[in-house]
C-alpha cells in the first residue's frame, strides 16, 4: 500500500495514497480507534453545505478569490452528491468540539480542489475554513441536520400514523366496548373514542416538536472561536444564514447571542426532550394495542393484529405483536438517549460545550429510529387492525361496571351491593338487582344501556 507524506504543526504523517483527507484527519483516525460509530453522514453533508455557503459569502465580501470560491463550491457539491462517502472515516468518539470532523471536510475539499486545479493553492484552514471555526460550524451543522430530518422524515411519518388512526376512528365509530382503568373493567367507551386519545396525543407531540424547532432554526455561524466573531467580516453571519435559508428552504435565523450557541446546548436538548415525549406516547399506544389484542383464547382479544410472521420456534401457530414490540424497544432507546443528551448538554464549560459529537449522534439516531419505527408500525400493524366483535360484545355485556349507571337512582352503596352479589353468585347484574329487589326490570333496562353511557 502506497503512502504520501503530509505535514502539519506537529510534524509529518503518512496517509494512504488515494485518500483526500489530510494530516488532522489522519491523526484523529490513528488516535481514536474507539467503537464502530462513525460521524453521521447528515452532519458531514451539513458541514459541506456550510463550506459551500461560506465560500460564496467570502467571495462576495472580497476575502476569497472567485477562482478559489468556485472550486470550493464545486467540490462541496460533490460531497453532497455522495461522491466522497468513503473519505469521512472518523468516529463519533473524538474531540468534543467536532474539530476533527470539521477539518476532515476542510481537508477533503482542499485536496480534491487542488487535484482539479492541478496545483496546490487551496488551503483547508485558510481558504475552506475562512471566517469559520469548528466551534460555530459544528453546532450549526447539528441544528441543520436535526431540523432537516425532523421536517423531511419524522413529521410526515407522524402525520401518516395520525391519519391512519383517523380512518380507524371512522371505521369503528359505532363500536361500543368496555373501558378499563387500573387494567380493570370500567364503564363503556366507543372504540373510536379510545383511538381518538391515541391520535390526539400524537397531534400534541407533533406540535411540541415543531415548536421546539423554533430555537434550532437559530444558527451560531459567525461566532467563530468563542462567540465574538473574530476573523469573520461584518455581517458575515447574516449573509451565510440567509444563503443557507435559501438552500434548505427552512426558516434559519441568525442566533442573536453566539455565546449561548457555542457554550450551551439547551435548544437541542429541548428538541430531544420532545422526541422523548413522542417515545412515551408511542410506548403507551403500543402497550394499549398489545393488551387489547392479547390472546387469542385466554386474553382480551378485542383487537386483531396482522399476522406478519410465526411467533415461536417451539409453539406452532403462535403469532406475536412483533411490530409493537419493535417500536417499544425503539422508544426505550430514545428515552435512554434523552438521558445521555441531557447530561451531555450540561457539559458546556466556559465558552464551549465539548460533548457535541455525542449529542449529534444520539439525536440523529433517535430521529432515525423513531422515523423508521413509526413507518413500520403504521404500515405493518395499525393499517391492518381489525376487531373481534363477538369478544367485544361479550366483555361489554358481562362487565360489572355497567352498574355505574344505576348510582344516580340507587346510590353508591346499593349499586355496589348489586355488583358484589352478581360477582359472588356468578349471575348477571340484572338478575342480581331484581333478586335484591332494588329496581324493577323495565327501569333497569332503561337505565343500564351501554349506548347511553358513551
Amino acid at each position: 500500500m502506497k503512502n504520501r507524506i503530509e505535514k502539519d504543526s506537529l510534524g509529518t504523517i503518512k496517509i494512504t495514497t488515494g485518500k483526500f483527507w489530510g494530516a488532522q484527519t489522519q491523526r484523529s483516525f490513528n488516535n481514536f480507534a474507539i467503537g464502530c460509530e462513525l460521524m453521521p453522514k447528515s452532519i458531514i453533508q451539513a458541514i459541506a453545505t456550510i463550506k459551500l455557503a461560506a465560500a460564496k459569502v467570502n467571495c462576495t465580501v472580497k476575502k476569497l478569490s472567485k477562482q478559489k470560491a468556485n472550486i470550493i463550491v464545486k467540490t462541496a457539491q460533490l460531497i453532497l452528491q455522495n461522491k466522497f462517502d468513503d473519505q469521512f472515516p472518523l468516529k463519533v468518539w473524538q474531540t468534543g468540539s467536532g474539530t476533527q470532523t470539521n477539518m476532515n471536510v476542510n481537508e477533503v475539499i482542499a485536496n480534491y480542489a487542488n487535484k482539479l486545479l492541478n496545483k496546490k493553492i487551496i488551503h483547508p484552514n485558510d481558504d475552506v475554513n475562512m471566517s469559520q471555526s469548528s466551534n460555530d460550524v459544528f453546532p450549526s451543522a447539528i441544528h441543520i441536520a436535526v431540523t432537516k430530518h425532523i421536517k423531511a422524515n419524522l413529521i410526515p411519518n407522524i402525520e401518516q400514523l395520525i391519519n391512519t388512526f383517523k380512518r380507524l376512528e371512522i371505521k369503528f365509530k359505532s363500536v361500543i366496548k368496555i373501558g378499563r382503568t387500573h387494567l380493570q373493567d370500567a364503564t363503556p367507551i366507543l372504540l373510536s373514542q379510545e383511538i381518538s386519545g391515541w391520535r390526539t396525543s400524537l397531534e400534541n407531540c407533533k406540535h411540541f416538536i415543531n415548536n421546539s424547532l423554533l430555537n434550532l432554526y437559530q444558527l451560531p455561524l459567525g461566532g467563530t472561536a468563542v462567540g465574538t466573531g473574530i476573523n469573520a467580516p461584518k455581517n458575515y453571519d447574516i449573509k451565510i444564514v440567509n444563503l443557507l435559508k435559501q438552500i434548505y428552504k427552512l426558516p434559519f435565523k441568525v442566533m442573536p447571542n453566539k455565546f449561548t450557541g457555542l457554550g450551551f446546548k439547551d435548544a437541542i436538548a429541548n428538541t430531544h426532550s420532545q422526541l422523548k415525549v413522542l417515545a412515551t406516547t408511542l410506548y403507551k399506544i403500543g402497550n394499549d394495542i398489545r393488551f387489547l389484542s392479547c390472546g387469542p383464547i385466554a386474553g382480551i382479544t378485542e383487537l386483531i393484529l396482522p399476522a406478519n410472521e410465526p411467533g415461536s420456534s417451539i409453539m406452532p401457530g403462535k403469532v406475536n405483536p412483533t411490530q409493537v414490540e419493535a417500536m417499544m424497544m425503539v422508544c426505550a432507546q430514545v428515552m435512554g438517549n434523552d438521558t445521555v443528551i441531557g447530561f451531555a448538554a450540561s457539559q458546556g464549560n466556559l465558552e464551549l460545550n465539548t460533548f457535541m459529537p455525542l449529542i449529534a449522534y444520539d439525536t440523529l439516531w433517535s430521529i432515525q429510529l423513531l422515523t423508521d419505527a413509526i413507518n413500520s408500525f403504521t404500515n405493518k400493524c395499525v393499517k391492518g387492525i381489525t376487531i373481534n366483535q363477538k369478544r367485544i360484545n361479550h366483555n361489554l355485556t358481562h362487565s360489572l361496571m355497567l352498574i355505574t349507571a344505576l348510582v344516580p337512582k340507587l346510590g353508591y352503596i346499593k349499586a355496589a351491593t348489586i355488583a358484589k352479589y352478581a360477582y359472588d353468585h356468578q349471575v348477571s347484574l340484572k338478575t342480581a338487582a331484581l333478586t335484591l329487589g332494588y329496581i324493577n326490570a323495565s327501569d333497569f333496562d332503561a337505565i343500564v344501556d351501554p349506548q347511553k353511557m358513551v
